[in-house]
């Protein structure tokens, strides 16, 4: 009975250390204007856009913020104009920096791939 005991509890441990979470999106929609790029302050280079997308049960659209971190896909981005169609996949997060009035933080959405449509 005791070793039933120690294999369900150590049954029980593994389970809790599987972490099922997932961050993976594809996203479809229309450049709002051309990319830009930014320089960091570690001196890091990022290039930045807004990705219109159309709501699919309500009314409106919603315009996310899109980052292209590699050389590849920053290339990509800055060859990118207003209106034009692509579909992004990649992964949402939350970044923060320090402003003037203390800790601030946006969601962004980092393009692993960026394709035209």
């Amino acid at each position: 009975m005791a070793v039933t005991k120690k294999v369900a509890k150590a049954k029980l441990e593994l389970e809790e250390e599987i972490d099922y979470s997932l961050n993976d999106l594809l996203l479809r929609g229309r450049v709002s204007a051309p990319a830009t790029t930014k320089e960091l302050p570690s001196g890091d280079k990022v290039v930045e856009f807004r990705l219109i997308v159309t709501r699919a049960e309500r009314e409106g659209v919603d315009t996310l913020d899109i980052a292209a971190w590699s050389a590849k896909m920053r290339k990509i981005a800055l060859s990118l104009e207003g209106d034009e169609w692509v579909e992004i996949s990649g992964s949402i997060h939350r970044r923060f920096w320090q402003s003037p009035g203390g800790v601030a933080s946006r969601w962004q959405i980092e393009a692993a791939e960026i394709l035209r449509l």
